[in-house]
């Protein structure tokens, strides 16, 4: 039976980059991650999203519903990032940076894309960002928020991991994760050559630091206008 072919949301739609508007390397990212959003899709259709927004945010939902949730809240908040870090190049960018951030942003805006697509009816609205303490023409300000957001993203993925039961899920969140640290490793290295798994990401036995949602969100908060509400999330 022929796979069902993934839909990306229509030209016009807040904050897209459509295939047409990537090289092909590009778009391989979202082709690559797209195989597996029709089987995800097909496993929740059948679980009501829980509301959007209540008096104590939105909220993400419960069980893997709630967890993809989470890293698809984590993800707008990369990609919107990213997405003005582009926008709005820092003084002295090198085209090798421009280049790599580049990509960085495009892997970014796929990960937003294949989970709001793999959740579908269940995914929370478009979140608010805050980067008011950000400053887009400072080189230092831009590389180190993206390293916060990257050993964020890192330790997100590692915590949640354990949350997952649906084994297709964890698969997917396996090759993300791995994305992400090599996001995390080059900015580490723009900042400082070696820097890339010293002892304040990496522990003595050798594993990636592992964080909870509540501590995640809680730092990730900083940079959203939107409150969230992860209440309803597994805790293990």
């Amino acid at each position: 039976m022929q796979k069902e072919k993934w839909q990306l949301p229509e030209k016009g739609s807040e904050g897209v980059i459509l295939p047409q508007q990537l090289g092909r390397r590009k778009f391989l990212t979202y082709m690559g991650l797209a195989a597996s959003v029709a089987g995800a899709s097909a496993l929740m259709t059948s679980c009501n999203k829980d509301d959007d927004d209540d008096s104590s945010g939105v909220n993400l939902g419960s069980g893997d519903i709630g967890i993809l949730n989470y890293a698809y809240a984590l993800e707008q908040l990369e990609a919107a990032f990213y997405t003005q870090v582009i926008a709005s190049q820092y003084t002295g960018i090198t085209a090798s940076e421009l280049a790599l951030l580049t990509d960085i942003r495009d892997h970014e805006v796929a990960h937003r894309e294949f989970f709001k697509a793999a959740l579908a009816n269940n995914a929370i609205g478009s979140l608010q960002v805050d980067f008011s303490k950000v400053d887009f023409a400072s080189r230092t300000s831009v590389l180190n928020t993206a390293k916060a957001f990257e050993d964020l993203g890192v330790a997100a993925y590692n915590g949640a991991g354990k949350l997952i039961t649906t084994k297709a899920y964890l698969e997917l969140a396996g090759k993300i994760v791995s994305v992400e640290a090599r996001h995390a490793g080059y900015i580490r290295d723009l900042l400082s050559n070696g820097s890339f798994a010293d002892n304040t990401v990496v522990d003595a036995q050798g594993l990636d630091l592992a964080k909870p949602p509540a501590e995640v969100l809680s730092t990730a908060s900083a940079f959203l206008k939107t409150k969230i509400n992860a209440s309803n999330l597994p805790t293990s």
